[in-house]
This record gives structure tokens, C-alpha cells and sequence, in this order.
């Protein structure tokens, strides 16, 4: 637990790399090879953004390219489900009205030209809409229970992995459905954990990871609310999830930034200088490569910033996001690190507002 805890008040200073088969990853994040400038995103369509008139402010648009179909939420399961299906994120789905969920639901009352109460009123409740089924099951495979592995104590177990997988399956489907571990301890009250074999049957949310073709004009991290949104070229909220920021006030890059990397599942260059009060690190002397894995310091995904040593990331605990503090870095939930670097591109303007 204390290396934990060190490792995440220091993984934004060591650099990343991509997962390769012989890595070279360097040793700041600036470092990783940037994505030619002209690759990265679909050419916007005139149906992702409809043209406006100067003189005319852009009208309210669904967060997805098209109005999800369904009936009425009814209880905040149910509201939960919806607003991950349409790029609203509350962090974990945990049936639970807390305030990432109500900043979530606030987002989405906002794009719908709702008036912002974070609550489920009527008028909501008749535009937030929720397809059945709202649950489903996962049943696990001989592969993923067979990739499970003990959590390496040292870092040097860790550069001696080939992956950072999920310890547990409880960890394995909860990231998976963007559910609490309790919350899916609850739907399955009888299940037996401890003696898994493959086709065994859970039930948890249904939800997959968020896609969408609508293009991303700029991402906006707004400190005080600890939220990060992306909008469209009208303004139109895309996306929204809450998000880790940095603990020092000085260590808040306020002001406009810029991606210039993208990285899916990235590695880790583990570097002694950055944890001078970690005693393994004192005795190594030298830098460490961690493999790729939802248990990665960084997460699932890198996408690095212009200013040296900053990026947004994964993170092997989504339960802290929003709640825990970075040394720096902006940090989220895996799959909402994961569905954010679909959309972003090399290029993107990233806006840190107060």
C-alpha cells in the first residue's frame, strides 16, 4: 500500500513509452515519439457539427451522433447506465446519487437545454432515456482468469512482468462494466469468488466502452470541479468525466496547452531520481521499464501535453479519481482515459481552466 500510494504521487514525472517487443521507452513523457501532426482524426462531416450562421449561437446538440433510443430512467442505476452509454461518465456505476454522478447528470442537463440541478426531476427523467437491458452478464474465460498474477510488491517484480494485469476477477469486470467492486459484489450476493473456473456466469451493467464519430474541437479540464469535458466546434459537450489534478496549486498548469502524443497502453520508465524517499529506489540506481496492463502506473492510456512531464492518463484505482490528488498530471478512470484517446488527436487544445 505505501508504494502505492508513493507511486502515485510521483508517476507523472517518470516518461512513457510505447509497449514494444524490444522497448527503448524514454524517460519523459515529451520524449515519446509524437503522432504525425496530419494522421490523426477524421476529417469532420457536415452531420458532426452543422454549420451556423455567424450571428447565430449553435443550438444544443445530443452528446452522441444520434438520440439514444429508450424509456424513461427510473432510479439512478438506471441513470447511471445511461449517462456512461452516452458519454457522461459518473466514475464507477454504484446505483448511488454522490457528486460525480450528480456533476455527470449536470453536464448532461446542460447540453439538453435542461436547467442544472444534478437531480432526477421530471423533466429529466422524461429526456434521459435508458434501453433495456440495463443489466447483463459476463461470463469469464479460461484466458482472462488465467492472466491473473499476485500484485508484484517491488519494482523491480513489476519490470520483471510481461504485463500488469488485473489481480482479481472482482477488478477485472468491474473495470470492464465502469461499475464499484461493492456495487457488483451486490448483484451477485451468492458468488463465490475465491473458487472461479471458466463459464461462470455475473451480473453487471450494461455498458461498453464509449465511441462516437462526432470530432473533438478542444478538452477542457475545469480544476475547481474536477471534471474534464471535450466539446465539439459549436460547443457541444462530447464527453465528460471527473478527473484527478495535481495537489500543489503551483503544479496546475493553468492556461491553454496541446496534445502532442497519443499512446494506447503504454509502458512505464520507472526512474530512482523521482522517488528519492522510496528505499528500493536508493539501492537500484538504475531506471526500470514496466510492461503495459490496467495495473500500469499510467493506466491504459498516455496523451501527452507540450509542457514537459504532463499528460492525461489512466489509473490502476478508478475509486480515487476525482477524490485523490496527482503530483501533476491529469488522471482517470481507465475506460475513461481509454474513450477519451478515440477522440483525441495530436494537435487537440487542451484548456485548464481555474
Amino acid at each position: 500500500m505505501i508504494l502505492r500510494l508513493l507511486f502515485l504521487a510521483g508517476c507523472c514525472t517518470a516518461g512513457l513509452a510505447f509497449a514494444a517487443t524490444e522497448p527503448a521507452p524514454p524517460t519523459r513523457p515529451e520524449d515519446v515519439p509524437a503522432q504525425p501532426a496530419d494522421a490523426p482524426a477524421t476529417p469532420l462531416r457536415p452531420e458532426d457539427t452543422p454549420a451556423q450562421p455567424a450571428d447565430t449561437p449553435a443550438e444544443p446538440a445530443p452528446a452522441t451522433d444520434e438520440k439514444p433510443a429508450g424509456r424513461p430512467v427510473t432510479d439512478w442505476i438506471e441513470a447511471q447506465v445511461a449517462l456512461h452509454r452516452t458519454g457522461f461518465s459518473c466514475g464507477s456505476i454504484d446505483g448511488v446519487r454522490g457528486p460525480q454522478s450528480a456533476a455527470a447528470l449536470s453536464a448532461w442537463q446542460r447540453q439538453a437545454g435542461l436547467r442544472e440541478t444534478g437531480e432526477l426531476d421530471a423533466a429529466t427523467r422524461e429526456q434521459l432515456l435508458v434501453a433495456d437491458p440495463v443489466f447483463t452478464t459476463h461470463t469469464f474465460t479460461a484466458e482472462e482468469l488465467g492472466r491473473r498474477k499476485p500484485a508484484p510488491e517491488t519494482w523491480v517484480e513489476k519490470s520483471q512482468r510481461t504485463e500488469l494485469y488485473y489481480v482479481t476477477a472482482l477488478e477485472l469486470v468491474a473495470e470492464r462494466y465502469h461499475a464499484s467492486p461493492k456495487f457488483i459484489q451486490r448483484l451477485n450476493p451468492d458468488f463465490n469468488w475465491d473458487d472461479l473456473l471458466p463459464g461462470a456466469m455475473i451480473k453487471v451493467p450494461a455498458v461498453e466502452p464509449f465511441t462516437t464519430t462526432l470530432r473533438a474541437s478542444r478538452i477542457h479540464v475545469r480544476l475547481a470541479d474536477h471534471v474534464l469535458e471535450v466539446t465539439d466546434r459549436a460547443g457541444n459537450i462530447i464527453f465528460h468525466c471527473p478527473v484527478s489534478i495535481a495537489r500543489m496549486v503551483e503544479k496546475r498548469p493553468v492556461g491553454e496547452l496541446e496534445v502532442i502524443t497519443v499512446a494506447p497502453n503504454p509502458n512505464y520508465t520507472f526512474d530512482p531520481a523521482v522517488f528519492p524517499e522510496v528505499p528500493e529506489a536508493q539501492e537500484l540506481g538504475r531506471k526500470l521499464i514496466i510492461p503495459p496492463g490496467p495495473n500500469n502506473p499510467v493506466g491504459l492510456a498516455w496523451i501527452g501535453l507540450d509542457r514537459p512531464g504532463y499528460g492525461i492518463h489512466g489509473t490502476p484505482d478508478p475509486e480515487k479519481v476525482g477524490r485523490t490528488e496527482s503530483h501533476g498530471c491529469f488522471r482517470l478512470a481507465n475506460w475513461d482515459a481509454v474513450a477519451l484517446l478515440s477522440i483525441a488527436w495530436v494537435g487537440l487544445t487542451v484548456v485548464v481552466e481555474p
